[in-house]
This record gives structure tokens, sequence and C-alpha cells, in this order.
């Protein structure tokens, strides 16, 4: 489905949209919209170059002991299936016009999707304090006489100037880290093999079930983590782009740049064995190139974490719109609500520092717990229930407008989806009853998906879709009033 009315040049709409961003959680106006698809690919591919993901992708041998290739296949299996979640969610940007958690008030309702919002932004603050102790560590391995809690300011205030500008700054510092970070861990990887890796690095480790599904489990869940912002990326563009275009870019684009510092992370914590810390083994095993792999990724970490803040935000400002519904955020709230998550993750990052790596893995397995339902009601939603057809004015209404406050098919599938995966769970916190038998292996997040998606679609086809035949294109840039939607070949072509 297409908007009727004409659509700006990329030149016109670049000329019209300021490079400070002025949206924050309200529909872009077709002539707004500007960028290309190939943008979405360097958006992923620059933000996944980071220490992050290469202190995840070292877990698979440091923490579950598997060898080298078993540990590279957890890694690409992870991967190549968390992304369709994580692409399919994207392509859903064009046609919306808004952020993916105010779109999620059309399942859950208007108050009821406030259960996602939260987690969202508790998961997205996590990961910024987590992101910023790396910076930290980063930057006083580059200079020992800054101390690593005044890293951790620092590079929190560089990830918060871009947030505060952006939409156009965060994809143009992605365009430059596709190239310049992607070279530089390619570069530091050939450094490592070519100055000789130790005796037994193919031999050490093993194949266990429960440790490879392990490993497969935190990659599929770096792709997942996405999920709940995705699609904010990508709502800038023009919704005449196709749906399977935007889905084969981000798709790639994100698996290609995960896949590069996971793999070198299982690299390094084999070439550097006896280190917790990652991102300092690969400073060693480089060599002379190990203070250029730090600079890098100092500026990676900023740069990626922008995307946390921007997220976080972004749910923060949601959260107090649902309550404010005649409020209309701008920039000044942007800017606002940054400095109180910056103070926040500070003091949450200085009390992490010490334990990083541990607590960690806690938060990630966690949460894939809580989204994994999520994710499943969300797409079922768009794709297969309402086929990307949503009144974005209801989506706004201080009732909820058709959509309610609650919608109880999507919160009782979204509970039901949380509950059939605790006896699967294994973490330090809590294991399930059925681990043990399963040799130790956490399986909850495919019972997850697999109970989850069918019990939504089930029941919201049998209830009837409220309004749904009462939806009318108008065309209206305001979005009070817009459909937004996918034709059945565009959301064939992406699936």
């Amino acid at each position: 489905m297409t908007d009727p009315s004409p659509s700006p040049s990329p030149a016109a709409s670049a000329s019209a949209s300021p490079s400070v961003e002025q949206h924050t959680i309200d529909h872009v106006p077709e002539n707004e919209r500007h960028g290309r698809v190939r943008d979405l690919f360097t958006m992923w591919f620059g933000t996944n170059i980071a220490p992050l993901p290469l202190v995840t992708g070292a877990m698979g041998v440091q923490v579950f002991h598997q060898s080298f290739w078993s540990s590279v296949l957890a890694i690409l299996v992870g991967q190549l299936v968390g992304a369709v979640f994580m692409a399919l969610h994207s392509a859903q940007g064009p046609q919306l016009g808004v952020p993916q958690m105010i779109q999620s008030r059309a399942q859950f309702g208007s108050v009821g999707a406030l259960l996602i919002v939260v987690v969202a932004a508790a998961m997205y603050i996590g990961f910024f304090a987590s992101n910023i102790i790396l910076a930290g560590k980063s930057l006083h391995g580059l200079a020992p006489a800054v101390p690593v809690d005044a890293g951790i300011v620092l590079g929190a205030l560089g990830s918060a100037l871009i947030c505060w500008v952006g939409y156009r700054l965060i994809h143009t510092l992605n365009k430059i880290a596709t190239w310049v970070l992607g070279a530089g861990v390619l570069v530091g990887l050939a450094v490592v093999v070519g100055r000789g890796l130790p005796d037994g690095f193919f031999s050490a480790g093993s194949f266990t079930f429960a440790g490879w599904l392990a490993t497969v489990s935190l990659s599929a869940l770096w792709q997942l983590a996405f999920a709940p912002y995705v699609s904010d990326y990508s709502r800038y563009l023009p919704r005449t782009v196709r749906t399977a275009s935007t889905f084969w870019a981000t798709y790639w684009g994100s698996c290609l740049g995960s896949m590069l510092p996971f793999l070198a992370g299982t690299v390094i914590g084999l070439a550097s064995p006896g280190t917790d810390d990652t991102v300092a083994g690969f400073d060693s095993a480089a060599g002379a190139f190990g203070p250029v792999v730090l600079l890098l990724f100092l500026f990676s970490v900023i740069n990626h974490n922008a995307l946390n803040l921007y997220g976080a935000v972004l749910s923060l400002i949601t959260i107090c719109q649902t309550f404010r519904p005649a409020w209309t955020p701008r920039q000044r709230a942007r800017g606002v609500v940054s400095a109180v998550v910056l103070v926040a993750a500070l003091i949450i990052a200085t009390a992490l520092s010490s334990d990083f790596v541990s607590s960690f893995v806690n938060l990630v397995l966690v949460l894939l717990v809580v989204l994994v339902p999520w994710t499943a009601i969300n797409l079922i939603d768009f794709y297969l229930v309402h086929r990307g057809r949503y009144a974005l004015g209801d989506l706004f209404a201080p009732d909820g407008g058709r959509y309610g406050r609650f919608n109880p098919v999507a919160l009782t599938s979204y509970a039901i989806g949380i509950a059939v995966q605790l006896p699967y769970v294994a973490t330090s916190l809590y294991t399930g009853p059925l681990v043990a038998p399963l040799g130790g292996a956490d399986l909850s997040w495919l019972v997850g998906l697999v109970v989850t998606a069918p019990v939504y679609y089930v029941w919201a086809r049998r209830v009837a879709v409220r309004g749904e035949s009462d939806v009318t294109e108008t065309g209206t840039e305001s979005g009070t009033e817009t459909e937004s939607g996918v034709t059945p070949e565009s959301t064939s072509a992406s699936a």
C-alpha cells in the first residue's frame, strides 16, 4: 500500500530535515522522510562492531568451555536465527513512522504496553551501563593515568551528545564505523594470528550440548535485544520503500556486523587464556597494534552506546506520554530525559564495574525470557493479524482508541509465554526443574517462541479486531487518522 501523496526527493527531504532531530515518539510525516534503504546495512553493521559483542562472543569458550569450532558454529546459528526476528521488526519502521514501543500499543493497549516499555527501558539502561564500563576500561588502557571511573564518565557524556543530536548523526557515524571499525578488527585479528596462536588453541574446550545451546542463546539474544528499537532507525525512510529491501538490508548488516566481533571474541578468548577482560586480551595479543584496537573500541562503544541511550530515552518518554496524552515531546524533552538516564547509568556502572562478566550474563539471560514472547506477539500481529493496517492516531488517543487501554488477549498470551519458559530457564538466579534432565541446556527461548506465536495468533484471529474494517487511508501527515500498511506481496517477500 502506498501513500497517495507524492514522495519528496531525497535531496528535498534532506534539506527539509534539521541536523538536530526534533521528533521523539510522535509520527514522522511523509514530507520529512529521508534516507535510503542501504543506509540500514551500514547502520547495523557499524553499530555492532563494539567491545560488548566481543565480550559476549568470548563467553562461548570462557564461560561455557566450548571448543573453537563448536563456539563458531553456535555463534553463526544464533546470529542467523536471531536476526530474522530483528529484521522483521525493522521492516515495520517505514510503514508506520513511529517508534517500536508506540506501535506496541496496538497489540497490548495504551496502558498494557507499559509492561513492555518498562522492560525495554530497563534493558537499555543496563546495556548502556555495561558499555560505558567498557569505554572506561578502554580509555584507561590507552591512558593509564585516567582512572576507569573517569573514563566511564567521559564515555557516557560522548554517547549522550550523540543521542541529543539524534537520528541523522547516529546514521552518519555508523557509515564511518562500518569501514573504519570493520577494517580495524580484521587487521587486529590478522596481527593476532600472525604473531602465533598458543599451543592447544584448537584442542582447548569441548562440545557439550548445554554449553553449545547456551552460546547459541547468547548469540541469538544479541539480535533479539535490538527488537524493541530497531524500527526506530528505519522510521524516517519513505513509506513506499519495499518491505523486503528493508528486511534484507537490516538482516545482513546486523548479521555480518555482529558475527565479526563475536568470532573475534572467540579467538581472543582462546589466544589469551586466564583473562576475563577480553578487550585487554585483544590489546595484549595484538602487540603494537593493541593501542589502535583500544582507540577504535573507545570510539565504537561511545557510538554504539548512543543507541542504547536513545532507546532508553524514547521508552521513558513513552511511559510519561501515556499519562499525559496531550503532550508532544520534542528535542528538549529528549535532552532532559537523557540527562536523567545518564546519571542513573553512571551509578549502575560504578557498582557493576568490578564484577562485569557475571552480572552481564545474568542480565542477558533474564532479558531473553521477557523479550521472546513480546517479539512473537508483535510480529504475529503486524504480519498476520493486522497485516500492517493500524490507525496511527489511535495509538496516541487518551483512551487508546480502538486498541483500548488493555488488550487481555496480548497480555495473557505474553504471560503464558513467560510462564512456559520458566521450567527451562538456566541462570544463576533461577534454574527450572526441566533443566537437569536436558543436561543443563537452556531451552526457554525456543519454548517461548514455539508456544507464544500460535497461542496469540489463534486467539487474536478469533477475537474481532476492533475497528479493522473502519480504518481508512486519508493521507494526512499528522498521523491522527492515517492508516499505515504493507501489501501482502511485500510481507511474503520479507518473510
